[in-house]
């Protein structure tokens, strides 16, 4: 998620349809999904074909999987029967009882209660709802009936276990949430457990979700900590249009914490993992990472003076701020409580700032610097970024650089080119924390910049990549030989002048054949080539071009900017590429000297996506004729010669196991003969 790369996709066949969400074993590190409710397929991440991965038909329709981190996976099936999935693959066709007595399976949930897992699901007939408690390694059930509401129903649920009590809350139609308390019982007998079905669990009001006259209509509820919940939905007000929005509530106190709009909409699912939230925001995945901690009546009402304390309640990074959030989401030890008093304060707090800017959190310092003059912001940012605590400004870095580059897209004359460039080498940083620092470096042609983005940046996306490339192809050698670029990857082997012979040994060292060089001079290489075969490009532009090669991307998002690439453009970048190739060949190890240099691996695989995207082109271009002769003789010699290692392979290993036997202390004589 941190790199927004796809790390492996498997489809099934067309008319099949995943009926379940697909969960990891994380004992043995499988993937484990369902299709057509009863089909169950396991497979590992090196696994291409999910047509090809183990397959077995289950009884009876699969509801959920649920994969707990100490424990094996446990496989709730429609009816209400619970199974180990190693009990399933020892006999999958084996019967699965049916509990629910036609009733539906709303929500389920899977807890560790010491080292037992407890499954906890709800179910819903005619209007009434039961829940469900099991401890699979008992056999343990327990069947408890909701009190029912004429004017409400439950919308969603979640739970957690505390000190051998299930905590249910319940999400209700009248903007509710309620709590029901259930006691983890032990194994009783068949009479009480008759009993229990009949019991009728009484719920009491943990929460309302009104604030000020707006009222939410949650569709999804998390649960964060014992006094903390997130709720998603639509934030609907007198005289103003509804926004959805992710809020958190202090259930201790009965107050929201913070909220965020979300402008372009959400699917209504919320998950929550780790400290991180995961939510559908338009067409991307979300993640926003937050933390609570004990919570005060202070924080709780926004009345919190010490902003060291300890005692703190929700601080959420909500990424990218608006300007009255960004106070009280950047001071850490202060909540979102009530936003209007943020307001009130903000015009105060930009007044003490100049007095009193060692006092200022993050947050308060980019406020009162917003209309400063360019020398003050700067000079005050580079003092902040002296003296502040390095995890309160890492928190904060994004909205320093955004801070920066802001100032640079309202005055196209202001551009802190050395501080932007110290922030990039200094701090942990990322694209997604300042999407607009690469585009202001690329508007301002300033290369150095996206030559460290491209080296340090996880997450840069294939269009500003593509950006880049086309950037550096397309700038004079003339022009970059005046800008300080680090060559530091390529010094150690461009225009590096070698002479025949030794040419001829390292190629004999590599394994070519008379009958290889032979097809390599068939290429007519002109003399220069043959002689020193020199760089198509420059060191610096070289340089840059290696950055551009280290880049994370995802072909299939790359390749569609690529073909955009001008011909021309293509030719050199394909001859660079082609040039880096034959240096590597070389070696004996295949490996350029030099730091960051390109390794064999991302050189052949931009080849590839180079010819993939322009190889009809290149056909046609009669300067790229010539170049691709030249590239399918060379490849053609590297795949003979592998083909002759491969037949002596087993005769090397025979070699190396006789060499790990021998004794080093006899002195011997032997005649090996290789057939």
């Amino acid at each position: 998620i941190s790199d927004q790369k796809p790390l492996g996709c498997w489809s099934v066949k067309h008319g099949q349809i995943l009926t379940c969400p697909v969960v990891c074993n994380f004992e043995t590190h499988e993937y484990i999904a369902v299709h057509d409710d009863k089909v169950l397929r396991i497979w590992k991440n090196e696994d291409m074909n999910l047509d090809k991965a183990f397959k077995a038909t289950l009884s009876a329709d699969v509801y959920r999987i649920h994969s707990l981190p100490h424990a094996g996976p446990l496989v709730l099936f429609r009816g209400g029967g619970v199974r180990s999935l190693d009990a399933l693959l020892e006999a999958p066709q084996q019967e699965i009882e049916n509990l629910t007595s036609g009733e539906a399976i709303r929500w389920s949930g899977a807890f560790m209660e010491g080292q037992e897992p407890v499954l906890i699901f709800t179910t819903e007939k005619d209007g009434d709802f039961f829940v469900y408690v099991q401890k699979p390694k008992l056999s343990s059930l327990h069947k408890y009936k909701l009190e029912r509401q004429e004017s409400a129903k439950p919308l969603c649920f979640t739970a957690h276990i505390t000190n051998q009590t299930v905590t249910l809350l319940c999400l209700y139609s009248n903007d509710r949430v309620y709590q029901v308390l259930i006691p983890l019982q032990q194994d009783t007998e068949e009479e009480e457990e008759e009993e229990e079905e009949k019991e009728i669990l009484s719920k009491s009001l943990l929460l309302n979700l009104s604030v000020s006259g707006a009222v939410l209509k949650g569709t999804s509820l998390v649960v964060l900590d014992k006094d903390h919940v997130a709720v998603l939905g639509r934030l609907a007000a007198p005289q103003k249009d509804s926004k959805e929005c992710l809020t958190i509530w202090n259930t201790k106190f009965q107050t929201l914490q913070t909220s965020k709009e979300l402008p372009l909409g959400t699917s209504g699912q919320l998950w929550c993992y780790e400290e991180k939230f995961f939510l559908i925001h338009g067409k991307v995945l979300t993640v926003i990472m937050y933390k609570c901690e004990t919570s005060s009546l202070a924080a709780a009402v926004g009345k919190l003076k010490d902003s060291q304390t300890p005692d703190v309640t929700s601080f959420v990074n909500w990424n990218t701020l608006e300007d009255e959030e960004l106070v009280v989401s950047f001071q850490s030890r202060e909540p979102v409580a009530l936003k209007a008093e943020s307001r009130r304060n903000l015009r105060s707090r930009s007044a003490v700032a100049e007095e009193q800017p060692e006092t200022l959190s993050v947050g308060q310092l980019l406020l009162s610097l917003r209309d400063a003059p360019n020398y003050v912001l700067e000079t005050r940012l580079r003092k902040l970024m002296a003296r502040a605590p390095g995890a309160e400004l890492q928190a904060a870095i994004g909205c320093v650089v955004t801070a920066l580059t802001d100032r640079c897209k309202k005055n196209p004359k202001y551009y802190p080119q050395s501080f932007l460039q110290q922030i990039v080498e200094t701090w942990d940083f990322s694209y997604s924390l300042c999407p607009d620092l690469m585009a202001v470096a690329l508007e301002k042609k300033d290369m150095h910049l996206l030559q460290l983005c491209l080296e340090r940046f996880p997450d840069i996306p294939e269009e500003i990549t593509y950006a880049c490339l086309k950037a550096f192809l397309s700038t004079s050698e003339a022009h970059l030989q005046n800008i300080d670029v680090n060559i530091d990857s390529v010094i150690c082997y461009i225009d590096v002048e070698l002479n025949n012979k030794e040419v001829k040994t390292e190629i004999v060292e590599n394994g070519f054949s008379a009958a290889m060089k032979q097809d390599m001079c068939d290429s007519r290489i002109p003399k220069e080539r043959r002689d020193g075969e020199s760089c198509p490009v420059g060191l610096q532009k070289a340089a840059l071009l290696n950055a551009v090669l280290h880049s994370a991307y995802t072909e299939t998002f790359l390749l569609p900017h690529l073909k955009n690439l001008p011909a021309q453009q293509a030719v050199l970048f394909l001859k660079y590429l082609y040039y880096l190739y034959v240096k590597c060949s070389e070696k004996v190890n295949t490996t350029l000297p030099g730091i960051r240099s390109p390794t064999i691996n991302q050189i052949m695989d931009w080849m590839c996506l180079l010819l993939d995207a322009h190889f009809t082109v290149m056909v046609m271009l009669p300067e790229a004729k010539e170049l691709l002769s030249n590239l399918h003789k060379f490849v053609r010699a590297q795949v003979r010669f592998y083909s002759e290692l491969n037949k002596i392979e087993g005769s090397l290993r025979e070699l190396q196991r006789l060499n790990h036997v021998r004794e080093s202390q006899t002195y011997s004589i032997e005649v090996l003969e290789i057939i």
